[in-house]
Protein backbone atom coordinates (compact mmCIF):
# COMPACT_ATOMS: atom_id res chain seq x y z
CA UNK A 1 0.00 0.00 0.00
CA UNK A 2 0.93 3.74 -0.84
CA UNK A 3 0.75 6.53 1.85
CA UNK A 4 0.63 9.96 0.83
CA UNK A 5 3.93 11.85 1.23
CA UNK A 6 2.87 14.42 2.70
CA UNK A 7 1.37 13.12 6.39
CA UNK A 8 4.20 12.18 8.89
CA UNK A 9 3.07 8.85 10.63
CA UNK A 10 3.24 7.41 14.12
CA UNK A 11 4.17 3.76 15.36
CA UNK A 12 0.23 3.93 16.63
CA UNK A 13 -0.97 3.99 13.04
CA UNK A 14 -2.22 7.98 13.20
CA UNK A 15 -0.96 10.63 10.67
CA UNK A 16 -0.77 14.25 10.61
CA UNK A 17 -0.45 16.75 7.71
CA UNK A 18 1.26 20.00 8.74
CA UNK A 19 -0.65 23.23 7.31
CA UNK A 20 1.36 26.02 8.80
CA UNK A 21 1.21 25.74 12.45
CA UNK A 22 -1.71 23.49 12.50
CA UNK A 23 -1.44 19.55 12.36
CA UNK A 24 -4.45 17.59 11.08
CA UNK A 25 -4.97 13.73 12.51
CA UNK A 26 -6.40 11.35 11.15
CA UNK A 27 -5.79 7.34 11.28
CA UNK A 28 -4.20 5.13 8.94
CA UNK A 29 -5.48 3.28 5.85
CA UNK A 30 -3.62 0.77 7.52
CA UNK A 31 -5.25 1.54 11.04
CA UNK A 32 -8.85 1.23 9.44
CA UNK A 33 -8.53 -1.85 7.52
CA UNK A 34 -7.08 -3.37 11.32
CA UNK A 35 -10.33 -2.10 12.79
CA UNK A 36 -13.05 -2.89 10.13
CA UNK A 37 -15.96 -0.32 9.33
CA UNK A 38 -15.85 2.65 11.90
CA UNK A 39 -19.23 3.20 13.44
CA UNK A 40 -18.96 5.73 15.54
CA UNK A 41 -16.35 8.55 16.73
CA UNK A 42 -15.49 10.42 19.67
CA UNK A 43 -13.87 13.23 18.66
CA UNK A 44 -12.14 15.81 21.42
CA UNK A 45 -13.22 18.99 22.37
CA UNK A 46 -12.62 22.24 20.65
CA UNK A 47 -9.96 23.54 23.32
CA UNK A 48 -8.82 20.47 24.69
CA UNK A 49 -4.70 20.33 25.50
CA UNK A 50 -3.17 17.15 24.42
CA UNK A 51 0.49 15.84 24.23
CA UNK A 52 2.37 13.78 21.72
CA UNK A 53 1.27 9.97 22.35
CA UNK A 54 -1.15 10.85 24.79
CA UNK A 55 -5.23 10.00 24.00
CA UNK A 56 -7.48 12.49 22.06
CA UNK A 57 -10.15 10.68 20.81
CA UNK A 58 -11.41 7.34 20.20
CA UNK A 59 -12.65 5.34 17.27
CA UNK A 60 -15.66 2.50 17.49
CA UNK A 61 -15.64 -0.08 14.59
CA UNK A 62 -17.50 -3.18 14.51
CA UNK A 63 -14.54 -5.59 15.77
CA UNK A 64 -13.48 -2.74 19.09
CA UNK A 65 -12.97 0.54 20.16
CA UNK A 66 -9.47 2.08 19.69
CA UNK A 67 -7.97 5.06 21.35
CA UNK A 68 -6.76 7.47 19.06
CA UNK A 69 -3.32 9.36 20.24
CA UNK A 70 -2.43 12.30 19.17
CA UNK A 71 0.79 12.70 17.00
CA UNK A 72 2.05 16.00 18.58
CA UNK A 73 1.35 18.31 21.31
CA UNK A 74 -0.96 21.20 21.32
CA UNK A 75 -4.25 22.40 21.40
CA UNK A 76 -7.60 21.33 19.56
CA UNK A 77 -8.80 24.04 17.87
CA UNK A 78 -10.95 22.07 15.57
CA UNK A 79 -12.61 18.49 14.99
CA UNK A 80 -14.22 17.10 11.62
CA UNK A 81 -18.38 17.79 12.20
CA UNK A 82 -18.91 16.24 8.95
CA UNK A 83 -18.43 12.87 10.04
CA UNK A 84 -20.89 13.20 13.18
CA UNK A 85 -23.62 10.22 11.72
CA UNK A 86 -20.92 9.66 8.65
CA UNK A 87 -18.49 7.91 9.88
CA UNK A 88 -17.75 6.25 6.98
CA UNK A 89 -16.14 8.32 5.63
CA UNK A 90 -13.28 7.48 7.79
CA UNK A 91 -13.59 3.77 6.09
CA UNK A 92 -13.93 5.55 2.62
CA UNK A 93 -11.00 8.37 2.55
CA UNK A 94 -8.84 7.92 5.74
CA UNK A 95 -6.43 10.19 4.78
CA UNK A 96 -8.37 12.91 3.57
CA UNK A 97 -11.86 13.98 4.50
CA UNK A 98 -12.11 11.16 7.43
CA UNK A 99 -9.93 13.36 8.92
CA UNK A 100 -10.94 13.41 12.96
CA UNK A 101 -9.33 16.91 14.59
CA UNK A 102 -7.00 19.69 14.14
CA UNK A 103 -4.09 21.12 16.76
CA UNK A 104 -2.43 23.93 17.32
CA UNK A 105 1.03 22.68 17.21
CA UNK A 106 3.13 23.08 20.40
CA UNK A 107 6.35 22.26 19.61
CA UNK A 108 7.65 21.93 16.10
CA UNK A 109 10.22 19.92 16.69
CA UNK A 110 8.41 16.64 17.11
CA UNK A 111 7.61 16.39 13.45
CA UNK A 112 11.60 15.08 13.55
CA UNK A 113 10.14 12.05 15.91
CA UNK A 114 7.32 10.83 13.17
CA UNK A 115 7.88 8.50 10.14
CA UNK A 116 7.53 9.95 6.64
CA UNK A 117 5.61 7.74 4.12
CA UNK A 118 8.93 5.48 2.98
CA UNK A 119 10.09 4.56 6.48
CA UNK A 120 6.07 4.18 7.67
CA UNK A 121 5.55 1.97 4.59
CA UNK A 122 8.33 -0.29 5.81
CA UNK A 123 7.07 -0.13 9.16
CA UNK A 124 3.24 -1.04 8.46
CA UNK A 125 4.71 -4.03 6.74
CA UNK A 126 6.55 -5.68 9.68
Amino acid sequence: MSYPSDLRYTKEHEWVRVEGNVGVVGITRHAQDALGDIVHVELPAVGKKVTKGGGAAEVESVKAVSEVYSPLSGTVVAVNGALDGNESTINSDPHGDGWLFKIQIEKPAELDELMDAAAYTAFEAH
